[in-house]
């Protein structure tokens, strides 16, 4: 299933990496606060978002360090919400990884 139909058709390659991860944010955020209130189907709608959006800047990447570190984010996330948590991630951890690309695409 398509969510954001838009982004998909183009504009999502016009946003800075930046914007992009800080959208990416945004939905891992939702997802942790749905989960923290127990709303299992809201938590699980917007992690689904969260990996669309990440699958985009993944689609759109040229840069092989940093598709690198994407793919490896891809795979942390999906263990965390999804599996046991094998690389021990936490609320808190996500949180802070994706605050910095908030703050850059606020500089910008």
């Amino acid at each position: 299933m398509v969510y954001h139909k838009e982004l998909a058709n183009g504009r999502w390659a016009k946003l800075s990496f930046c914007e992009q991860m800080a959208n990416v944010g945004s939905e891992v955020g939702r997802t942790i606060s749905w989960r923290n209130k127990g709303n299992k189907e809201y938590s699980e709608r917007a992690f689904d978002r969260a990996l669309e959006l990440l699958d985009l800047t993944i689609a759109n990447e040229k840069e092989f360090c940093r598709l690198r570190e994407l793919l490896r984010v891809r795979e942390t996330l999906v263990d965390y919400f999804m599996y046991d948590n094998i690389y021990g991630s936490s609320d808190e951890k996500w949180d802070k990884y994706f605050l910095a690309f908030n703050y850059a695409a606020r500089l910008n």
